[in-house]
């Protein structure tokens, strides 16, 4: 990484911004630093509250914080109700597009209409504060307000993201034993319809928790519908009152149940509350995106992930601002799909992945550079590190050498960006995520926790509560306590890699752990390799992430095959298939290694570092100390470059 260069925010950026200046920002960091808790409840004025809180932080028991305790409100009212008193009533606050090229504008005072009425739905079906959602949407406008219905009833949800399959979605409803699934009878994705509503019937099979569906007509296609579970959305609403209260909620009520691959294969239910995540995330918006009134920002994310919880639906809404939304892929039909929607709709912040960036260069420069994209002011990247050619390539082609980018660093654990620039402040380097924002206190340790001073390579922690964190797994406060906090007592392990500099820049290199970042999209090697070993030609499996220019890690399956099973080109293509339709497209293996045996440790261990060597370096020269079988290492590393030369004969 060329970390000598260094891009600093454009003159006329940092002079409207509300951040001007490096020392501005310091200043701010260094009142945080002295005194976090005041920092904390300054940044907390921004959120309305019911009713006021008795103290900011209870870190008593610790990793189990508790933030604005006895404080009450509502991260709907706060989207919602506070901005109808304003001139913003009739602002856009959702402008649509649709992949078929339908578009729906909602002001504030629509969407509040649309969310109180679907409460209202909820209502009648008998759900109340503390019970459980599913929902399992396209990106339409009626997965935000689906979102936003929960928030205000209390109605603790789970958003499954609609790439994922029957089977995922089953055993998600089954963990949070959700009464009710939200979805739609299909969505759309590269002109063909993705059928939602059969995946949820097929889950349910084996979810007795769920009493009620309501289903969203995307399309106009023949859906089974179960009489008495199920209901249209169209005629659940069609009669609801426009007004609801919001329910006035415990500052630590549990908002929303993320759930993120883990090491084991089984999900982890990540458990964020309600006032100190919005509290973190509407500063963010502020800090990390300068957003003005003015703005049409646009975070591609889907609501799927904590990407578009945050910085799609909860915090630009709780901002007063005007969030785009997007329902299909960024190359359809054509591949300028998303800078026809910037030029269309004069986007001013565009937030995307690494991995979205990278398949825009592979696309070539015509593309973006067939449309007017001069609306543009800020740029983000979200999902992974993003590499400095990339970056570079985003500063020049998409903004033109006059939007500063902000590379952003955070996790679904952590519920808001952690380490960014400011873009009115912070010099850029090209492919670090830079300083930490104000209240956010990482470290870099050595593998024996000492803490390293100045430059350094080492594993990336926070050492300090705060607000958006994680409050626990559902359901699993041990294993909260075991993933996170036990590898350095009372300190959060991140689980990534990171280096920093001699300016204190911080370089994030990617997991430590055995989870895969496809696409921005964390998946666990445990639970594609549980989806292998299910099919009746397998005996074992180990899974590994492998460097892809596109994707930042491919999955590459290393596969024993039952004594009664040979390899073929048909069961290597049952076996990608398989997974897809186990976990879902996005799990789907880039290669299938068949092979005689697996490495593994002496106690029966598998040695999956070695695998990442060999589909890495085609190599191994990391410690085999504890491995039983050498011969085995010699046999994959032999048969890695053989495969090689196939390949580059192929090409």
């Amino acid at each position: 990484m060329e970390q000598n260069e260094v891009f600093n925010p454009p003159a006329e950026f940092s002079n409207s911004a509300s951040i001007k200046s490096l020392d501005e920002y310091k200043r701010l960091y260094q009142a945080a630093a002295d005194d976090k808790e005041k920092f904390w409840a300054e940044q907390a004025q921004a959120v309305h509250w019911f009713a006021p809180w008795s103290k900011v932080l209870d870190w008593s028991n610790p990793p189990f914080a508790r933030w604005f305790i006895g404080g009450q409100t509502n991260v709907a009212y706060n989207c919602l109700d506070r901005h109808l008193t304003t001139w913003r009533r009739n602002k856009a606050a959702i402008i649509w597009e649709g992949e078929n090229f339908e578009q729906r504008t909602l002001t504030y005072q629509e969407l509040y209409r649309k969310v109180c009425k679907f409460a209202n739905a909820l209502k009648e079906l008998g759900l109340k504060t503390g019970d459980r959602s599913i929902i399992y949407m396209p990106m339409i406008p009626e997965a935000a307000v689906a979102m936003l219905a929960c928030a205000r009833l209390g109605i603790t949800h789970s958003v499954v993201f609609g790439g994922f399959s029957a089977e995922a979605l089953k055993t998600r409803i089954q963990d949070l034993e959700a009464q009710i699934v939200i979805t739609a009878n299909s969505g759309l994705r590269r002109g063909k319809d993705v059928p939602l509503k059969q995946s949820v019937d097929e889950a349910l099979k084996h979810c007795p928790t769920v009493k009620n569906v309501i289903v969203y007509k995307r399309q106009e296609i023949p859906t089974h519908m179960q009489s008495g579970r199920d209901h249209w959305w169209d005629d659940m609403t069609l009669d609801r009152p426009e007004t609801c209260p919001a329910e006035q909620l415990d500052s630590e009520h549990p908002l929303y149940v993320l759930y993120t691959s883990g090491t084991t294969g089984k999900p982890k239910g990540v458990v964020h509350s309600t006032g100190g995540y919005l509290t973190q995330v509407l500063s963010t918006m502020k800090w990390v995106f300068d957003i003005r009134d003015d703005d049409v920002y646009w975070c591609t994310a889907d609501i799927g992930w904590v990407t578009g919880h945050s910085y799609v639906v909860f915090g630009p809404l709780a901002a007063g601002a005007t969030a785009m939304m997007y329902e299909g892929a960024p190359d359809w039909p054509k591949q300028d799909r998303f800078w026809r929607l910037i030029e269309k709709y004069r986007v001013t912040i565009f937030y995307t992945s690494p991995t979205a960036i990278r398949s825009f260069i592979r696309q070539g420069d015509q593309w973006p550079e067939g449309h007017d994209l001069s609306s543009l002011r800020l740029l983000g990247s979200v999902g992974e590190p993003i590499n400095p050619a990339a970056w570079k390539w985003y500063h020049k082609v998409i903004g033109k050498e006059r939007c500063p980018i902000v590379d952003t660093w955070w996790q679904t654990e952590t519920g808001a960006i952690m380490i960014s620039p400011i873009p009115g402040a912070t010099p850029a380097k090209p492919g670090s995520a830079t300083l930490p924002l104000p209240g956010v206190f990482p470290e870099i340790l050595d593998d024996k926790g000492n803490k390293i001073e100045g430059a350094g390579k080492g594993f990336l922690v926070l050492t300090q509560p705060w607000p958006a964190m994680l409050r626990t797994l559902y359901k699993d406060p041990e294993r909260f306590k075991e993933n996170y906090f036990s590898r350095f007592p009372g300190i959060y392990f991140t689980g990534d890699a990171a280096t920093r500099d001699n300016d204190g820049y911080i370089w994030v290199l990617g997991r430590v752990d055995d989870v895969i970042n496809v696409a921005g999209h964390r998946l666990s090697t445990m639970e594609v390799e549980s989806s292998l070993v299910r099919h009746k030609s397998v005996a074992e499996a180990a899974v590994v992430g492998a460097p892809h220019e596109l994707k930042g890690q491919a999955i590459h399956a290393f596969v024993t095959l039952k004594s009664s099973e040979k390899e073929s080109d048909i069961l290597y293509d049952n076996l990608r298939e398989w997974v897809a339709q186990e976990i879902g497209a996005l799990a789907r293996p880039e290669k299938i290694h068949f092979v005689a045996a697996l490495p593994k440790t002496r106690s029966g261990k598998i040695m999956r570092r070695l695998l990442r060597e060999i589909v890495t370096t085609k190599s191994v020269a990391g410690d085999t100390s504890t491995l039983e079988d050498y011969n085995v290492i010699l046999q994959l590393s032999r048969q890695g470059k053989e495969e090689e030369e196939i390949l580059g004969e192929k090409k």
